[in-house]
């Protein structure tokens, strides 16, 4: 199990699949599941490399509270760790700042793709409190989970309960959650118009986290943004993953095919 180290923290991280290496940065407090709909699509044209933020998964979890810079810096260490030159990231919520923070900060960044991600902590409403739970309390866990989609979850008990597991597995504790959260509010984009990047900025109609008008509004001011509504919640990516993972790696393989 490959393991980077930040600033004398462990920071766990898989690969898998060969090509170009596509990256994904998970939200406040999950684990790198997260991308379980995503990864198995991208890992076969593509390299996959999940990572799980520090207070996370096999990650240290040292004291917060968390900056996005210190958290893209722990992503530059994994990428210089895995040898990493060139990389397309994916990120959501808290991981999408973490990738706009990377691609402005660091060079070795091909395209992103950020899915409920806003340019301003400022942006993101009270309900992102409604995603935190104990680990030990599969009620609260499964009510906390509801907060991320527009869909009901009763709806689909097979899923929900995999969702539960995975949680109980490899998520942030409360205290590591709120050190996340701190980095998510706190945060403030670098100015958009040097980030040069293409960027593809979904975002869930129904997001009650971020609200869609933030992603419109990023899209509109990054140099290179294109926005595209997804049916959905906050995690669109998991509720409507076929349909995302397709244009996930339509817009792959048209960044790859430029250049």
């Amino acid at each position: 199990m490959p393991t980077a180290t930040a600033d004398g923290v462990a920071v766990h991280y898989e690969r898998d699949g060969d090509g170009e290496t596509v990256a994904f940065v998970n939200d406040v407090g999950a684990g790198a599941w997260l991308w379980s709909w995503q990864h198995g699509v991208v890992a076969g044209p593509y390299e996959s490399l999940v990572w799980d933020l520090r207070g996370t998964g096999r990650s240290d979890a040292p004291p917060g509270p968390y900056s996005v810079d210190r958290l893209a810096a722990d992503l530059e260490a994994v990428f210089a760790d895995a040898g990493v030159a060139r990389v397309h990231l994916v990120g959501a919520g808290l991981g999408g700042m973490v990738a706009l923070a990377y691609a402005h900060e660091y060079d070795r960044g091909a395209s992103l793709t950020l899915f409920g991600t806003a340019a301003s902590g400022d942006a993101v409403t009270d309900r992102l409190a409604d995603l935190r739970a104990p680990l030990d309390d599969r009620e609260a866990l499964a009510a906390s989970l509801q907060t991320a989609f527009a869909s009901d979850l009763t709806d689909h008990p097979t899923i929900r309960e995999e969702m539960i597991e995975w949680r109980q597995a490899d998520d942030a504790d409360p205290t590591a959650w709120d050190a996340q959260a701190a980095a998510m509010r706190s945060f403030e984009a670098p100015p958009l118009y040097e980030i040069t990047l293409p960027t593809l900025v979904l975002h869930g109609v129904d997001d009650e986290i971020v609200p869609a008008s933030a992603g419109e509004a990023l899209a509109r001011d990054l140099p290179r943004g294109e926005y595209r509504a997804v049916e959905g919640g906050h995690w669109a990516f998991v509720e409507e993953s076929a349909a995302v993972s397709d244009a996930l790696v339509g817009w792959l393989d048209e960044q790859t095919s430029d250049g």
